[in-house]
């Protein structure tokens, strides 16, 4: 269990350029366990893109990233899941064909075949866990449905499901409440809070600042790859230079 101070994740110094453009400018930001940071800023201020550094699916030009005080900065994507950072999309990523309960076991069997001992126990707890999670996303009358007859809710909570699936120490989720109505968002709210309960560390990309104010322990501003405020929501969201870059934003 980790204490709510416990930094998981330290991002020092990082540095990414694209071309000409600087996509990540000189970022330092932690992340800590048993709270939900949540990134904001205006289209195009990098937000994706650090979560793209920090899951290894770009390599940083410079800077570090650090898991539990170790380099994860030049791993590859499938080393970084394996030490337990888990990341949801925009776009979902669903296997559209498969049923809600083969979509969670795709992610639980890849950990059962890494390191869990096979036989019986095994998939007992395998079955226990899969029954956890979908009870937890209200999604336990629909574990035969394909992925691609879910309503728009049901999708984003499989999505989460699969999150929740890896055992992750760290949940990077993008957009992952938006177009939730108001029954959803609070199912999406209480699984978050039980997930930080449990010493998880949550990340959040949000656009909606109604989300951002009803969910954020921690709010880190971004514009142009520049961190350029991070602390409790209020500070961060009455700050009217911020405010002023975030609704002035640059037509998406």
């Amino acid at each position: 269990m980790h204490h709510a101070n416990d930094i998981l994740l330290s991002i020092r110094n990082l540095n990414k350029s694209f071309g000409g453009l600087k996509v990540a400018n000189d970022i330092s930001l932690d992340l800590h366990a048993g709270i939900i940071t949540t990134l904001v800023g205006p289209n195009g201020a990098g937000k994706t893109t650090l979560f793209n550094l920090i899951t290894g699916l770009l390599v940083p030009d410079s800077g570090d990233i650090l898991w539990q005080n170790q380099s994860i900065a030049r791993l590859k994507n499938w080393q970084i899941g394996r030490l337990g950072v888990a990341r949801s999309f925009q776009d979902l990523r669903l296997f559209d064909q498969m049923t809600v309960q083969e979509n969670i076991l795709t992610v639980m069997e890849t950990h059962s075949w890494l390191w869990q001992p096979g036989g019986k126990q095994a998939a007992v707890d395998r079955q226990r866990r899969l029954e956890a999670i979908l009870e937890a996303t209200h999604l336990e009358k629909l574990v035969h449905v394909p992925a691609i007859d879910l309503a728009y809710a049901e999708r984003k909570f499989l999505s989460l499901a699969r999150v929740m699936a890896t055992q992750a120490k760290i949940w990077l989720l993008d957009e992952p409440a938006s177009g939730l109505d108001r029954g959803s968002y609070e199912l999406f709210l209480k699984i978050l809070r039980n997930a930080v309960r449990e010493g998880i560390t949550v990340c959040i990309i949000e656009h909606n600042l109604d989300i951002v104010v009803g969910i954020s322990d921690r709010i880190a501003f971004l514009d142009q790859g520049r961190l350029l405020a991070q602390g409790e929501p209020d500070a961060v969201l009455n700050d009217p230079h911020l405010a002023a870059i975030y609704f002035g934003e640059r037509a998406a």
